[in-house]
């Protein structure tokens, strides 16, 4: 069970999509859960996305202040994968 940065509910890992920083700066969305780098866990779903962004969530999770180029590019993948 894995806990949602958005919205705080408890879900299942493979219910839940993977927020990742990797060893070189990088933020990546991990649809698969498998890439190596220190995760977060967001539902699918764009207003958990946007309740992580407003309530610091991500930032919470990673130790560190993410730059708002950052929060752009995981929306624009996550709405990719929710077109998908």
């Amino acid at each position: 069970m894995r806990k949602c940065v958005g919205c705080g509910e408890m879900k299942n890992k493979k219910e839940m999509l993977r927020v990742i920083h990797t060893k070189e700066g990088e933020f990546l969305l991990d649809a698969t859960g498998r890439k190596n780098g220190r995760g977060a866990y967001l539902c699918f779903s764009r207003d958990c996305f946007l309740k992580a962004v407003k309530n610091k969530g991500l930032e919470r999770s990673f130790k560190q202040a993410i730059p708002n180029e950052v929060y752009e590019q995981l929306e624009k993948e996550m709405e990719q994968i929710e077109t998908e």
